[in-house]
């Protein structure tokens, strides 16, 4: 069969994205200025809520943002922090290294971005059902009925793809063996103490295997200025699957789940005994911020590999449909903006739909693979189970204070990845 033209039919190419979240926005932004005829399906009937999650910025993000249309972006999506801490379980300083770097809110970043895409581009409560290609075109079937077609699909669905599990029914994520509690506590409610050391760097406190994390982000209706603004946490702690997991999943109904929970559904005796054990771990001040924060949330630490970007001849996968890395690299948003670069660079520079997504896979399934491994090795040593000697030795390589301030997050891995 002879390679298809990008727009073989019709005077403006159209493509359909499927995920109205980060790599859906940032893909449909940069298409349209591109000059695709652009339409963004989201799954969910409502506005998206990230639950408070704190985002890493770094420059390619900013760069692809700015192509996108988001002006002034560096000076409007976050909060500034100057270096890097770490803190002893006595509260004592013990690892500091300077680092400017801009941190934010997925909500704050998600709203800039929505802000900037026309409301009849971006249609709510559209599940995907099934996709169909043909010489032609590509067919999006939908659970109420409707159909769509276009020259191109884009999967920007996120970890658990429908795109990808219709092209990749073989590839799902994996459980890394430990989970993350993560939540936001509002400057003001901090003690005095607590904001000077936390609330301008990067922080850190290190448990044995388990590690906690924390930066300041925009507070209420997006405030920035200090003394407005929210303190995002993130402790890592090991729960292999089995007892220790489910411990954790089974909610206020005795209902059991499988790698999430509802916050709302989170018994009170957990948040409880997560208290308890920041008082007993934990450096004092984040001990604090655990003790304040309303409402803490589980997420499942997971990773995700697919074999194929282009995974059919006119679908594509971009974002967490593809790969998704354990938050330590703090690359999610950034590998999704610069995979949506990508693929509008090669749509570009080829005349053939193909050879485009043959252009575009190949250097961004390198980056993902590469991003993947990296994120394994740092979080290494938090995992329940570790298997061999060896393993145990590498992953002690990534857990000193300075190391853990050096990597984490890293602007200096990403730009030579």
């Amino acid at each position: 069969m002879g390679s298809s033209r990008i727009a073989s039919h019709r005077a403006k190419a159209k493509v359909l994205i499927i995920g109205g979240s980060m790599a859906g926005l940032i893909a449909a932004l940069l298409l349209k200025r591109a000059g695709w005829d652009v339409s963004v399906y989201e799954r969910i009937g409502s506005e998206l809520s990230g639950r408070g999650a704190g985002i890493v910025t770094h420059r390619e993000l900013f760069d692809v943002l700015e192509q996108a249309g988001i002006e002034r972006v560096a000076a409007m999506a976050g909060v500034p922090v100057t270096g890097r801490r770490v803190f002893g379980q006595d509260g004592a300083l013990i690892g500091e290294l300077p680092l400017d770097q801009i941190v934010t809110s997925w909500g704050h970043l998600y709203g800039l971005l929505r802000k900037s895409l026309a409301d009849e581009i971006y249609h709510h409560g559209c599940n995907l059902e099934r996709v169909e290609e043909a010489d032609q075109a590509v067919v999006a079937y939908f659970a109420d009925g409707s159909v769509e077609e276009a020259d191109l699909l884009v999967g920007a669905d996120g970890i658990f793809s429908t795109v990808r599990s219709q092209f990749l029914p073989g590839v799902s994520p994996t459980y890394a063996g430990y989970i993350a509690w993560r939540g936001l506590v509002d400057e003001a409610d901090l003690s005095s103490a607590t904001r000077e050391a936390l609330c301008n760097h990067f922080s850190f406190s290190l448990p044995e295997g388990e590690q906690m994390l924390g930066y300041p982000v925009a507070g209420l209706n997006e405030a920035l200025a200090v003394g407005k603004r929210r303190y995002n946490f993130v402790w890592y702690r090991p729960a292999a699957i089995g007892d220790a997991l489910n411990e954790l999943l089974t909610d206020i109904d005795g209902v059991s789940h499988a790698l999430s929970i509802p916050p709302n559904k989170i018994r009170p005796e957990v948040i409880e005994g997560l208290r308890r054990d920041a008082c007993r771990l934990l450096a004092p001040q984040f001990a604090e911020v655990v003790q304040r924060t309303k409402q803490p949330f589980i997420q499942a630490i997971q990773d995700l590999e697919t074999p194929k970007m282009a995974v059919g001849r006119r679908t594509v996968l971009i974002g967490d449909a593809a790969f998704v890395a354990r938050p330590h690299v703090g690359a999610g948003v950034t590998k999704a903006a610069a995979d949506a670069w990508a693929l509008v660079e090669a749509l570009k520079n080829e005349e053939h739909l193909d050879g485009a997504l043959m252009s575009f896979e190949a250097p961004r399934l390198a980056v993902g693979r590469s991003i993947v491994a990296r994120a394994r090795r740092l979080g290494a040593y938090m995992q329940a189970q570790i298997s061999t000697a060896e393993e145990k030795r590498a992953a002690e390589l990534h857990r000193s204070p300075q190391a853990v301030m050096a990597e984490t997050a890293s602007i200096a891995f990403l730009e030579t990845t």
